[in-house]
């Protein structure tokens, strides 16, 4: 009996190779717990509910500041993340949602 090829998700696709960068990938671990990894009497707007801002990200990170907001834009496109402008400063958010999502279609595929 054959089997039809089912295509996976496209967004599932996106979110996979976001994620196959262990950098990204650890960024987006430490927007789940924004207060433990992040100078919060650095910041200028709440992390929990607008965001961290990228220059906190980079200064974490110790990359430049031109990869760094290529990466978070990477997770951005991928649905991993929101941006939010705060002033003239980018803040991102984890959105925890579309994560779950994410991963229910995960579990549904594999």
């Amino acid at each position: 009996m054959e089997e039809t090829a089912i295509s996976p998700d496209p967004g599932l696709v996106d979110a996979l190779r976001a994620l196959s960068n262990p950098v990204r990938l650890q960024m987006l671990m430490w927007l789940r717990e924004p207060e433990r990894h992040f100078p919060l009497e650095e910041a200028i707007a709440d992390p929990a509910e607008v965001g961290v801002c990228v220059s906190h990200i980079q200064a974490r990170a110790g990359l430049a500041q031109s990869t760094v907001s290529a990466y978070m834009a990477e997770l951005q496109r991928a649905g991993l993340v929101k941006a939010t402008r705060v002033g003239k400063w980018t803040h991102y958010k984890r959105d925890d949602q579309r994560i779950a999502q994410l991963f229910a279609i995960l579990m549904e595929t594999l």
